[in-house]
């Protein structure tokens, strides 16, 4: 065959032969249109602190191909995560919500028909203006964090202060992290994470960035291999974070503050406190070292579980370690002494002067460094304070007409939800869907897909995702500021969410110049207001990198208090109303949801590694990935219980219970139990999931629910 095709084409250079290169020639260009790939940049809107730059592979036809991170960005570096990096599978779905819906089945089904977006957005008009007679407060609209985009997340609050309707109280998340550390520092920033690389120790306390902030792992790796840093993790659980650390605190969930209060009591006992830096940057009560003297390693570890060699080790590499830089994270926090917890871990650092040095201090989130004007964006101009505010985590008690939770106001006759799926990530979310059934209560759900929250709904509008839309992103775990600008069209109907604020907007008669913005203008406008580089800039520029000069970043030049001090003693009443019950000085607050005889373990509700919350449960690689819900059990308790690895147990409280698997697992402590979630309800049997089991009371002193905190009993269903 090959000789016959020579002899066809003759000797190059023929007719023939020239035929055959334009051919392939002309074939290449046609293939090379049908398959043209342009990269453009993006930012990742997602609920983590990472906020990753990224470049996006967008083809012909108005697809996207692989997601990669952005080199060039110093916090990024190229690394993104797995799940982001196959977002293609997500945003071209096919199971998206492409058309406004309208409820004819019974609540909680999935019962609709197609309508246009007049008459859904007429009919969600028609429902808040009904609601009125109970007064304006009736009507709650709801979010969180879904998108990070402050264009998109927030400005759900325009509409809300421009009508005065209920306000919502953030508490889901970060509110018992951010109490502990404004507690001390007074201030929302920190050492540059981009540091850990110059650090001789990284202690990751609490959080596990393998799964959840993976670009910590890249700055943690420069560390070790550049200059042999050790790594520690504390965790309740072998976590993949811990998996690959130099030591692993495997304590008891809830024993945080014990653990760090034995750290300081070797410091001062072995000579390696700072007294000078103690006496120029914090308030140094007198009785600090007296108060810790009674709280060494024996007193920690009959607490935390932990040995007492494991204490003093950990001690002596810390308290001997000046560039030691703790990155906290906020799965200790969410228990019910979470915000207690977070303010001892920080005095970490101010007792050995570790703020002081590169590479060294503590690091929760840089969210004070942006000084946002927000006005166009929330209509803080319209703001009414004296409109009662709501605990977002207690919606199950708020809709089911609990006196206290509503503020002894009207009841909630009326919502918008947006950017969240409170079904299945509130706490008590038995309480949540029951208060979602109310008949009474007009639901209006903006959502992607067909969440569980939505099939409450009587009204759901298709959402755009952040590749089809412009927004504004702060980054939390970094320093820069970015914008993600639209790059494809979205499919069917969808609508951002700043167009259905418009379009409520004027139906409600609600007036504000950001509603007659575009989210490019609103942008523009924020970032001057804000004392930034406008949007073309930013947009020319990538990013803006807002990092503090060192001796700010690290309180050289006083803590955010009045007296510039940080604060062993903090005056809690200025964190939160709950103020009575913190500890005057760093300690183990005992609040916690103890076991009991009738509910011997402590559950702990960790992110699963291709989740984060609800957002990539729709999406089979993360499905795939994860498997089925299932339960970490230490295998004493395993085999106490008779349990092999796949057996089914039901694992519950008086709050409710939820059908997993289990596997046996020796990285944690008896008596302690791991599900990694957030899987949806109706991946459970009988459809009542993981949440179903947690308490929606408030963290003291300003809030928050403590997801990681709950007494439960384990019963074999085989």
């Amino acid at each position: 065959m090959q000789s016959w095709k020579l002899r066809f084409l003759g000797d190059p250079g023929t007719q023939r032969w020239r035929w055959v290169i334009m051919a392939v020639r002309s074939f290449s260009r046609v293939q090379a249109k049908t398959v043209s790939t342009a990269v453009r940049r993006s930012v990742c809107p997602h609920d983590c602190p990472s906020t990753c730059a990224l470049e996006v592979e967008v083809l012909d036809g108005g697809r996207i191909g692989r997601v990669h991170g952005a080199r060039a960005n110093t916090y990024t570096a190229g690394v993104i995560c797995a799940k982001v990096g196959r977002y293609a599978e997500r945003i071209h779905h096919p199971d998206r919500l492409t058309h406004p819906l309208f409820r004819v089945g019974p609540k909680g089904s999935t019962q609709f028909r197609r309508i246009g977006w007049d008459e859904a957005l007429d009919r969600i008009a028609e429902r808040f203006l009904a609601a009125a007679r109970f007064g304006s407060e009736a009507v709650w609209p709801y979010y969180y964090a879904g998108t990070m985009g402050l264009v998109m997340r927030d400005g759900i609050n325009r509409l809300r202060h421009v009508m005065r309707y209920s306000r919502q109280r953030k508490t889901i998340c970060t509110a018992s992290a951010e109490a502990g550390w404004i507690a001390g520092t007074g201030r929302f920033i920190g050492p540059d994470p981009r540091e850990m690389a110059k650090a001789d120790l990284i202690v990751v306390w609490g959080g596990n960035p393998v799964a959840t902030q993976v670009n910590v792992m890249t700055h943690v790796t420069r560390a070790r291999k550049g200059r042999g840093a050790k790594l520690v993790v504390v965790d309740p659980y072998r976590s993949g974070t811990a998996e690959v650390a130099d030591m692993h605190l495997c304590l008891r969930p809830g024993t945080d503050a014990a653990l760090a209060c034995a750290v300081m009591h070797c410091a001062f006992r072995d000579g390696l406190a700072d007294l000078a830096y103690l006496k120029a940057y914090t308030d140094f009560p007198a009785d600090l070292e007296g108060h810790l003297a009674a709280r060494g390693p024996q007193w920690a570890a009959a607490i935390t579980g932990l040995s007492v060699q494991e204490i003093e080790a950990f001690s002596r590499l810390y308290n001997g370690t000046k560039r030691a830089y703790i990155r906290l994270g906020y799965g200790f926090t969410r228990s019910r002494n979470g915000s207690a917890a977070m303010h001892a871990v920080t005095c970490l650092p101010s007792v050995t002067g570790a703020w002081a040095h590169e590479g060294g201090g503590a690091f929760w989130s840089n969210r004070g460094l942006y000084h946002w004007n927000k006005t166009m964006i929330e209509g803080l101009d319209a703001l009414d304070r004296s409109t009662r505010e709501l605990d977002m985590c207690r919606i199950g008690e708020v809709l089911l007409g609990d006196a206290g939770a509503l503020k002894d106001g009207p009841p909630i006759a009326a919502m918008l939800v947006q950017n969240t799926n409170p079904a299945v990530v509130a706490p008590d979310s038995t309480r949540v869907k029951k208060g979602l059934s109310r008949e009474d209560l007009f639901l209006a759900v903006h959502e992607q897909f067909m969440t569980e929250t939505a099939r409450y709904a009587d009204v759901v509008l298709p959402a755009t995702m952040f590749m089809e839309h412009d927004d504004l992103y702060q980054a939390g775990g970094h320093s820069h500021i970015q914008i993600g600008p639209k790059l494809i069209e979205p499919p069917g109907e969808c609508r951002s969410n700043h167009e259905v604020l418009q379009g409520l907007a004027r139906r409600l008669g609600a007036e504000h110049p950001g509603f007659e913005m575009t989210p490019m203008e609103l942008i523009d406008w924020t970032l001057k207001a804000s004392g930034w580089p406008d949007a073309k800039t930013v947009m020319e520029e990538r990013w803006v990198d807002a990092a503090r000069p060192f001796r700010e970043a690290h309180f050289l030049e006083g803590f955010g208090t009045p007296d510039k001090k940080f604060r062993f003693a903090p005056d809690w009443s200025k964190v939160g109303s709950d103020w009575r019950r913190m500890p005057r000085l760093p300690d183990q607050l005992d609040t916690i949801e103890a076991a009991t005889p009738d509910k011997p373990f402590r559950l702990m509700t960790s992110p699963a590694r291709q989740f984060l919350n609800t957002t990539f449960t729709v999406t089979p690689g993360s499905r795939t990935r994860e498997g089925r819900p299932t339960t970490l059990v230490h295998p004493e308790d395993a085999d106490r219980l008779g349990l092999a690895d796949g057996s089914r147990v039901v694992i519950g409280n008086e709050r409710g219970a939820a059908t997993v698997h289990v596997r046996r697992f020796d990285g944690l402590q008896p008596g302690t139990v791991i599900v990694e979630s957030l899987w949806g309800n109706a991946d459970y049997e009988g459809g009542i999931g993981i949440n179903a089991l947690v308490g929606a009371d408030p963290i003291p002193p300003f809030g928050g629910a403590a997801f990681h905190d709950t007494a439960v009993w384990l019963r074999s269903v085989e």
